[in-house]
């Protein structure tokens, strides 16, 4: 975990709480003052108090030292979910990407922490929580903005924003795929830390010409590195092309725009715009972080304290 090096009180702190990790940021306003990571996402804590001790445990020197004195705790994420601290139903789409906080007290007079909901969609059915934050910071900053957003992860979100808000959207386990079958498949004895940019655009450019052959593709993987020379990066680089591949064939109609916004962590963002390159579709790169923050700044600006209930 991240902390500054000198105390610093907050006006206010944003959380982006996620399955594995809790991200804090200490905001005044809308500039980030510092921030702090802790391995305490929601899969790590085992009862709703754990969440009160882990919060208090990364913020806590940042927060007044008269405990009374309030400061607005803003949360997204899965710390809202049916197993997080407290559930924050889900809006439903087509809706605006930042909606009525749950609120949650804590032990300290002075915080209490407010948890935006996720969004869900009936048909096909799909549910978010915390990528639609990271819409609501594109809009902040584009409140115009019409088009497709992709936000790669384990479970990669394509999502279609019109009107000022998420009209519907798709989700890909590309991520967690890769990760089976690179960690716990046959085909882990084949990966190495290495990567190869012509190989995973041509296993991009082969799988979304025939996504149906990308199932009999992956052994071959295997095949290949053990009768056949390969260079290193060869075969995490074709493995994760022919994922993505399919995927962005699944997602033809869907992603049908001149260039798609590209949001998340400048690696698997960078993957993802140059498979779309590779296909002759563009691309725009936004920092995760960054539009998780502007996102949350909107929820403070735009949810007045004591609303929620």
């Amino acid at each position: 975990m991240t902390k500054t090096t000198e105390r610093v009180e907050a006006q206010w702190i944003g959380l982006d709480w996620g399955t594995t990790n809790l991200r804090a940021y200490l905001m005044a306003g809308e500039t980030c003052l510092a921030e702090a990571r802790a391995r305490k996402g929601m899969n790590t804590l085992a009862t709703r108090d754990d969440f009160e001790r882990a919060l208090f445990d990364t913020v806590g020197g940042w927060l007044p030292q008269d405990p009374q004195v309030p400061v607005r705790v803003i949360a997204c994420g899965m710390v809202g979910a049916r197993q997080g601290w407290r559930e924050a139903p889900y809006l439903r789409a087509p809706t605006t990407p930042i909606g009525e906080p749950r609120t949650v007290p804590t032990s300290r007079p002075g915080i209490v922490v407010e948890i935006l909901p996720g969004i869900s969609q009936d048909e096909p059915a799909e549910v978010m929580r915390g990528e639609e934050t990271q819409i609501a910071g594109i809009l902040a900053a584009e409140p115009d903005f019409e088009g497709v957003v992709c936000l790669p992860g384990t479970h990669t979100k394509w999502v279609r924003v019109a009107e000022g808000g998420i009209v519907g959207f798709r989700t890909a386990m590309t991520g967690e795929i890769f990760g089976l079958l690179s960690e716990r498949s046959v085909l882990r004895h084949s990966m190495d830390e290495e990567w190869d940019e012509g190989i995973f655009a041509a296993a991009v450019a082969e799988a979304a010409a025939d996504p149906a052959q990308a199932p009999l593709a992956f052994f071959r993987i295997r095949a290949q590195n053990l009768l056949h020379d390969t260079i290193p990066g060869e075969s995490r680089a074709r493995l994760s092309g022919l994922l993505i591949g399919a995927e962005l064939a699944a997602l033809g109609a869907f992603r049908d725009a001149a260039a798609v916004r590209v949001v998340g962590n400048a690696t698997l963002a960078g993957h993802y715009a140059k498979a779309l390159g590779a296909l002759g579709q563009g691309a725009i790169l936004h920092d995760g972080a960054a539009a998780t923050r502007a996102g949350l700044a909107a929820a403070y600006r735009a949810l007045a304290p004591g609303r929620a209930t």
